[in-house]
């Protein structure tokens, strides 16, 4: 399904009808949490800092531009980031796995592909977040890990939390699974180190940061001849992310007439979904141009963002990234 259900952004019938199962979803996420932070269940430190970047609300809310740009961030400060993810649907075999840029993201996620090649850091993938950090640690010799998502992963102990959310949705209703989108209580955000709104603050006085459009770029093997869309054009607009209406009005800002053709998150593209009856200029997200590098044909494009926080934000994340890189032994879990 491209899209959320409906009753998830708002209290309506449907979310006060699930709203039982809601409860115990919730008493079971808070229950595990306890039993972590009380040390029943056993956190792991792997030795450097570590600074997870998540949410509560499920489906895309603009981690991964964040990720991309805290590496990069770290690295003009002479650091040596790594980036651990679970990596979607990756096939590691149950153990984690380094990802190069030139790896199928298929069976390595489009994501950590994403990431290895925008920013040529250190990325592993596994279910094992710890297991996938130390790897980076003692193979990589990284002195910061950066976890993409992970908010729930509390075995990875970890000194700083970022909570994403999109700042037009918001929190949704509120409500957990299943009557709401959230994946646990917002009383999660309590020791939350830093809530940012992809869009605008989530809250008044609150953190943002924007994505800002880079230059069309097509994929590689297309012919270098054809000349991108500009401006007026019309366009199919592809994507298959999260939340692909957020990509679809980025183009529409960018003055295209847009055709819209939204896919499930990390879907698998074959070359029969970019084969339309009407020939329109294609525009896709960069992440779905990962899976589509060897299916490159003339008039397929993508649209590379970046996020860019702004002033009061930047400083807070220095602050935080700052403050993990001289804590590599704290007590947080």
């Amino acid at each position: 399904m491209p899209d959320l259900p409906r009753f998830w952004l708002k209290n309506g019938w449907s979310a006060r009808a699930l709203w039982p199962l809601a409860a115990c979803f919730s008493g079971a996420v808070q229950a595990r949490a306890a039993a972590y932070r009380r040390g029943w269940l056993r956190s792991h430190r792997i030795g450097v800092p570590v600074v997870v970047v998540g949410n509560l609300f499920v489906g895309g809310t603009g981690k991964t531009p964040l990720v991309i740009w805290m590496v990069e961030r770290l690295q003009a400060y002479g650091c040596r980031p790594g980036v651990v993810a679970r990596g979607y649907n990756a096939a590691t075999g149950g153990k984690p796995r380094l990802v190069d840029a030139t790896d199928d993201p298929v069976r390595m996620g489009d994501e950590p592909v994403l990431v290895a090649t925008r920013t040529s850091a250190p990325v592993a993938v596994g279910a094992d977040r710890v297991a996938a950090a130390e790897l980076l640690v003692r193979e990589r010799r990284c002195d910061l890990i950066i976890s993409d998502d992970g908010l729930q992963h509390y075995r990875l102990a970890r000194d700083a939390e970022i909570a994403v959310f999109d700042a037009e949705r918001g929190v949704g209703n509120g409500h957990c699974l299943p009557a709401g989108p959230l994946r646990e209580p917002l009383s999660r955000l309590q020791p939350v180190d830093l809530v940012l709104g992809n869009g605008g603050p989530v809250s008044a006085g609150g953190y943002a940061f924007r994505l800002i459009p880079g230059a069309l770029a097509a994929l590689a093997g297309a012919c270098s001849a054809v000349e991108p869309p500009v401006a007026g054009s019309r366009v199919r607009a592809v994507a298959g992310i999260g939340y692909p209406e957020r990509f679809f009005r980025l183009l529409r800002m960018q003055g295209y007439r847009v055709v819209p053709q939204a896919f499930p998150d990390h879907h698998r593209f074959q070359r029969k979904d970019l084969q339309f009856a009407e020939r329109l200029p294609i525009i896709m997200t960069e992440k779905d141009a990962v899976k589509c590098r060897q299916m490159a044909m003339d008039g397929l494009w993508y649209l590379p963002v970046a996020a860019e926080p702004d002033n009061l934000t930047s400083r807070a994340l220095d602050s935080l990234l700052m403050r993990a890189l001289q804590r590599t032994d704290g007590n947080r879990a």
